[in-house]
């Protein structure tokens, strides 16, 4: 099994596949015609670019970015990364999205046709407008007459220095693969990692990109104290744009309500350590977006993130009035104050999610 990405979510799925107590399970077989039994402890190779962060973590087991979580004995760290694709039977992408393009082409002839693939990020790629597992499958051009190949997304609400810390979590595995998604659930559940599974690819990588979105203006909220009435409110209106997005694009709507629509949402919102709602907290107290990217090390998805879903929203022609604020505000130079005002004063309706 090869990650790609030693970012906090690659680091806890090194974790999670290494653990010798996980629960072991066969690959799946059936229609993607797969026997093979993996070893009792698996071959995990953690796969990274940075000749300096690589070595660190090979020789101290632990990384900055998650302080919490040392690497397990099995887990071998590389900077090979076409080697380790290239014995692997499962790849997990761990890549920030708008970098996972050029990742997977550097890769591509080098991943077998066996290998299954698992996507952790979240986002929306910008000008394509594709989820994850659409950018990871375009690169690799796999041959049309053959049977596609096994993808599965794998999401749900995880902040990574709790799952470092082995806390209780959920997560949920969804696949248009009955076989893949099953697969993937039990090759992932823990003592404290309960896996749940959805034929909802579309709509569990939708809710995943989303609700970073959303985040960033819980955040800006949290920035000007605006207070906990107004950041609830803003989680049910916010669930319902991206239920409506989600849903014109063809989604079940039992997800967003679900683990990884309203448990995800609700979990970047609050949570001190969530990346976008930071973000927007800092905005809210008066930084300029460019000035906090610059000097913050994580990638805050939910920046790059909103301008697809503002271009998915005209598309659809959905109506997505907070995320038209929080566009506002990171792109278009609009005061947070000024753009919650502007929520505030709009025309009285009557409540609906559809």
């Amino acid at each position: 099994m090869t990650i790609l990405g030693v970012g906090q979510m690659g680091l806890v799925c090194s974790m999670i596949l290494a653990d010798p107590e996980r629960q072991q399970s066969p690959r799946p077989g059936g229609a993607l015609g797969l026997t093979a039994v993996p070893p009792a402890r698996p071959k995990v190779t953690l796969c990274g670019h940075s000749t300096e962060e690589v070595g660190m973590l090979a020789q101290a087991r632990k990384s900055d970015r998650l302080p919490q979580l040392v690497l397990p004995e099995p887990v071998r760290v590389s900077l090979k990364m076409k080697d380790a694709v290239a014995e692997a039977d499962l790849i997990i992408s761990a890549v920030p999205v708008q970098y996972s393009r050029s990742v997977w082409e550097s890769i591509r002839g080098y991943v077998p046709a066996r290998a299954a693939v698992v996507s952790v990020a979240k986002g929306i790629e910008n000008g394509t407008l594709l989820r994850p597992t659409q950018v990871i499958a375009e690169t690799l051009k796999d041959d049309p007459d053959r049977a596609a190949r096994p993808m599965c997304v794998l999401s749900g609400p995880t902040i990574a220095s709790e799952l470092a810390r082995c806390l209780p979590a959920t997560m949920v595995a969804a696949s248009d693969d009955a076989h893949m998604r099953k697969w993937v659930q039990e090759l992932f559940t823990t003592r404290w990692m309960r896996i749940y599974t959805s034929p909802d690819l579309l709509g569990v990588e939708l809710a995943g990109a989303m609700k970073n979105v959303i985040a960033i203006a819980a955040g800006i909220l949290d920035g000007l104290q605006a207070g906990t009435n107004a950041k609830s409110a803003l989680l049910a209106r916010g669930l319902a744009e991206i239920a409506r997005l989600g849903v014109a694009m063809g989604a079940s709507s039992d997800t967003f309500f679900g683990i990884a629509g309203a448990g995800d949402l609700a979990t970047s919102c609050f949570a001190p350590e969530g990346r976008n709602r930071s973000c927007g907290e800092a905005l809210g107290k008066g930084r300029r977006i460019e000035d906090y990217l610059a000097q913050t090390r994580s990638v805050v998805e939910g920046v790059a993130t909103t301008r697809s879903v503002m271009d998915l929203a005209r598309k659809y022609r959905v109506d997505m009035p907070i995320t038209a604020a929080v566009h506002a505000v990171l792109f278009e130079n609009m005061d947070p104050i000024a753009a919650i005002g502007q929520l505030m004063t709009r025309e009285p309706k009557a409540e609906r999610v559809w």
